[in-house]
């Protein structure tokens, strides 16, 4: 049995929720977090320890850091995951929306890692892993905000990696694209369109479909993400990034094509839904 601990945010259901399964199917000890602690009683049943945590406080961020390590003596793994998609044409995406976007998906890391890292430091070993996406390399319509907030997570991780090394602390970005997880249809509810000034109409026919993409062949299963995110935290020198799934692995590829034909392709499948 291992005596590694982990904390892991955003863990109501999804990625979060099939994460903590499988660092548990592994004897790690397993803290759990998120908004609701409620929602939390099967992996609490399960095994996990668990706690509120909302990653746009900074003080509950630092506190719950606090109690892990009373608890358990050490904190092995950091993965950040709690996040949500902010869908929507970029004009029609109220600043205030965008703000919101990034304290949790930007902020909320950040205040985690910066909670961690003494205690990594001090233990000369660590790692964190940051769950971002596929659209922090690529981005399309639609998605301007949400790859924003994803874009700069990976910009924060390439350079904390390099900052860390020294220390004993490994840094990794786990990507997915398309997971069955509805996540169309939960960011949906996060949009305020400014107005229905019918400009960006193709754009929102194709967000209407995208359940049904994330949802196809295309789209991996949240414990495919988990299997892969715990294969971070235990290899002893993990990569800088993990695209998981075949449409990742297709558009990380795609950033190397000309932005011109890029565009063109894309729009190609805008104008087709």
């Amino acid at each position: 049995m291992t005596d590694e601990t982990v904390l892991i945010t955003g863990c109501s259901s999804g990625i979060g929720r099939a994460t903590a399964e499988a660092f548990l199917a592994e004897e790690w000890t397993v803290w759990a977090t998120a908004r609701d602690e409620s929602d939390l009683a099967a992996l609490r049943e399960a095994g996990a320890c668990t706690a509120e945590l909302d990653v746009t406080k900074p003080a509950q961020c630092q506190e719950v850091v606090e109690e892990v390590v009373a608890a358990e003596g050490r904190l092995d793994c950091l993965v950040n995951n709690a996040g949500y998609g902010q869908l929507g044409a970029v004009e029609d995406v109220p600043t205030r929306r965008m703000h919101k976007q990034f304290d949790v998906n930007v902020y909320g890391p950040h205040r985690l890692v910066r909670a961690v890292l003494p205690h990594m430091r001090e233990r000369e070993e660590g790692t964190i892993v940051n769950v971002s996406s596929v659209v922090g390399r690529v981005s399309t319509p639609g998605q301007g905000v949400y790859a924003a907030s994803k874009f700069a997570l990976e910009g924060l991780s390439d350079a904390l990696r390099g900052e860390v090394e020294p220390h004993g602390v490994d840094v990794a970005l786990v990507e997915p694209g398309p997971v069955d997880t509805a996540f169309g249809e939960r960011a949906s509810e996060e949009l305020e369109p400014v107005g229905a000034s019918g400009a960006y109409d193709r754009v929102y026919r194709f967000l209407a479909g995208f359940d049904t993409v994330s949802g196809g062949l295309a789209a991996s299963a949240p414990a495919d993400v988990a299997a892969v995110i715990v294969e971070a935290a235990s290899t002893t020198q993990p990569a800088a990034r993990y695209p998981v799934g075949p449409a990742a692995k297709a558009m990380s590829l795609a950033r190397y094509l000309p932005d011109g034909l890029r565009d063109r392709v894309v729009n190609t499948l805008y104008d087709l839904a």
